[in-house]
């Protein structure tokens, strides 16, 4: 009997869903969890980078599509949001701390001069959230709230609910900086009603991570990470 159920189980469908949430849950739940462990930066951003990367390639990799249509157009999104997101900081400095209350850097100050564990921390931010975000928040999430059978919806299709439910739930991910998650959950989402594309709407959010980093590191900006 038990090696029977274990002959069915490769078999079972999974969930079509999975692929798409799995990720991002598993994101959320490290975010959650790994702090508690108390292990050293470098370990530590190791184990994201793993656990992700495993998630990502066991369960996602046949929804992945990075095909481009407009590689210009995602990059200049890309750099747009990342000027937008840097931009109210710079003109008004310390009213984020005076209106929202910041609870500091969460990049320990002992790993920003490794390199290994700046590399990782990177790879986290360019490689694999853009992938796992992109897959959540606009691959399926405002298809799944058009239809429960999400694949039978088209990728960039527009609704006026799903386009600010998206938008608003984007921004309540990203903490204290909810004001410009809000607007790069708009212009992500314009994005993908505009190019269709999955690829397109990974690329831009990994170049505005890619320009978060470099600022971050360069000037000294930890703040964001």
């Amino acid at each position: 009997m038990f090696a029977a159920a274990n002959a069915y189980a490769p078999d079972m469908p999974r969930p079509p869903s999975l692929p798409y949430v799995l990720p991002f849950a598993a994101f959320i739940a490290l975010l959650a969890g790994l702090p508690a462990l108390g292990l050293a930066p470098r370990a530590e951003l190791a184990l994201w980078v793993l656990v992700l990367g495993a998630v990502l390639l066991v369960f996602s990799r046949r929804v992945i599509d990075l095909s481009v249509g407009n590689i210009a157009g995602s990059a200049a999104v890309g750099v747009g949001v990342f000027a937008l997101w840097i931009a109210p900081d710079l003109l008004f400095p310390g009213y984020r701390d005076a209106l929202f209350g910041m609870d500091g850097p969460s990049f320990p100050a002992q790993a920003r001069t490794d390199p290994v564990a700046l590399a990782l921390r990177a790879a986290r931010a360019v490689i694999l959230v853009p992938i796992l975000e992109e897959l959540f928040w606009r691959a399926w999430l405002p298809r799944w709230l058009i239809r429960h059978d999400f694949r039978s919806v088209p990728l960039g299709t527009y609704t006026p609910f799903t386009f600010v439910a998206t938008a608003l739930l984007f921004a309540v991910e990203h903490g204290q900086y909810w004001d410009v998650g809000l607007a790069a959950g708009v212009i992500y989402n314009a994005w993908m009603w505009r190019t269709k594309r999955l690829g397109d709407c990974i690329v831009a959010h990994a170049v505005t991570n890619a320009c978060l980093a470099v600022y971050v590191v360069t000037a000294g900006q930890w703040q964001y990470w």
